[in-house]
């Protein structure tokens, strides 16, 4: 395995779940007997009585190593993906979670799937991210990456808020809704998807701007260039906060302003050769059952 192209490896599991620590112990144990070099981020090795594998921070994974293998759910992934992103360090995922679009890869079949991928048999998947920022007065008081989506929501308030939406400098549309997503291609099957939005390929370099529980029924999801320059004013905002990966959160005030435009680094995700997209979502979305069903 001298010839592989990873010679030091990360391992990431899911924070605060002891479950996943046999199956990435076993995975560390079977990559190392290869020859490489096994690390493990520090939350991680917390769980970890007898730890036998070097100890990094997520800073200095990025810095150290060549892959990152993250056994998790796709919350898990985007996390990572958000600190990684500025190392470019490939990412893979193996899926402990329930649905798994991030995360393609099973506990069951990852053995043979990483030797493909050591041995270079992979397709390389680039994923762009968007980066909120909100000004104040002028002053910028919130600043964030979203590799799914960026949300504007009413959150526990009974009334619509009401957003204005410009593009590119140019005044689209003013809003009352719930709320308004604007989302990454990998984000088109996250809240975007709930809320009626397209399903993006991943391969595309666009936007989607999806309201939620819209006051007019004529205010539809909108596609747009990857380029664009979204800005949001917020008029009438009780409550409402702006999420990114439903991670990270900031309360809105009146008239605060909301820039979101595309991040000019991408996350670099890996699949096997025989990945398809269209099969991971007939599986992830129960497409082949439904016409199982209605064939008979």
């Amino acid at each position: 395995m001298s010839g592989t192209l990873f010679k030091t490896i990360a391992l990431i599991g899911k924070h605060k779940n002891p479950d996943i620590m046999t199956p990435l112990l076993n995975l560390a144990k079977y990559l190392a007997e290869k020859g490489i070099r096994i690390v493990l981020d520090d939350l991680t090795a917390t769980h970890i009585d007898k730890n036998q594998y070097a100890t990094l921070t997520l800073e200095e994974i990025g810095q150290q190593t060549d892959l990152a293998i993250i056994l998790g759910g796709d919350g898990t992934m985007l996390n990572i993906a958000r600190t990684l992103v500025s190392f470019n360090v490939p990412l893979i995922g193996i899926n402990q979670g329930r649905l798994g679009f991030l995360t393609d890869l099973t506990v069951d079949t990852m053995y043979k799937t990483l030797d493909d991928v050591l041995a270079g048999q992979f397709i390389v998947e680039n994923r762009m991210l968007l980066t909120t920022e909100v000004t104040r007065h002028g002053k910028s008081v919130f600043k964030e990456l979203a590799f799914n989506d960026v949300v504007l929501h009413r959150g526990i308030s009974s009334g619509m808020i009401e957003l204005e939406v410009h593009i590119n400098a140019e005044y689209v549309y003013s809003l009352r809704s719930d709320g308004l997503i604007i989302a990454t291609p990998t984000g088109s099957t996250a809240y975007a998807l709930s809320s009626g939005g397209p399903i993006l390929h991943p391969g595309l370099n666009l936007m989607l701007l999806v309201p939620v529980c819209p006051h007019t029924l004529s205010n539809r999801p909108i596609v747009i260039g990857a380029d664009a320059v979204i800005e949001i004013k917020a008029h009438y905002t009780t409550e409402t906060k702006i999420y990114t990966d439903s991670h990270s959160w900031f309360d809105l005030g009146e008239h605060d302003q909301v820039l979101v435009q595309r991040c000019p680094k991408t996350i670099k995700l890996l699949h096997p050769a025989h990945h398809s997209y269209y099969r991971m979502l007939r599986e992830k979305l129960g497409w082949s059952s439904i016409l199982q069903k209605t064939s008979r």
